[in-house]
């Protein structure tokens, strides 16, 4: 069994975000698996980050984390980056000193510790563009962003990155696709 701390990040609950979010929560649960749902919009999460304390909120989430084996973000891909409500729980929770800190230095700069090895990590995230455009012309930013800049830093070195282009201009048999895999991606253990 695992459990999944989900992290989701759209407005529109039509939305093939929100399909996602609901497939792998009816897949993971008839699994057997355990499943937590943190979703930033409904919370009206504050992503605003101005060098404050963590509050009562990234407290919660972050014993969320803690008793959870794997994070699981869903979102679309606006602008090569995730919306800004998840950009922001991304830097007031996977937050130094918490998640990381930076350790001896090498030169004039310090290297991070991640404190969350023992996390993996799954990442559903659309795209309004072909695959093309972004593996060739945008060099996959978003991917090699969140897999270095973000999870590697805080130790977490299992990481799978399920990627949907062109989602509101494909067939509805390719939508059906990408649902059946991520209900594979929710039932197995990696």
């Amino acid at each position: 069994m695992n459990s999944f701390f989900i992290v989701y990040a759209h407005y529109d609950e039509s939305s093939f975000n929100a399909a996602i979010r609901d497939t792998f929560i009816e897949s993971a649960n008839k699994a057997g698996h355990k499943t937590d749902l943190l979703d930033l919009y409904k919370e009206q999460y504050d992503p605003v980050f101005s060098g404050e304390d963590p509050d009562g909120n990234v407290l919660d989430h972050r014993k969320r984390i803690e008793a959870a084996d794997t994070i699981v973000l869903i979102a679309p891909i606006w602008n090569f980056r995730m919306p800004a409500i998840m950009e922001g729980w991304i830097d007031k929770v996977l937050a130094p000193p918490w998640a990381f800190r930076f350790k001896q230095l090498v030169g004039n700069y310090g290297y991070p510790d991640g404190k969350l090895g023992e996390k993996k990590a799954i990442v559903f995230c659309t795209y309004g563009s072909p695959r093309l455009a972004i593996t060739t012309f945008f060099l996959n930013l978003p991917i090699r962003r969140l897999k270095r800049g973000v999870f590697h830093i805080c130790g977490i070195r299992k990481i799978l990155y399920k990627r949907y282009f062109a989602v509101p201009f494909v067939e509805e048999s390719r939508r059906k696709a990408f649902l059946e895999d991520v209900s594979k991606t929710a039932k197995k253990l990696y």
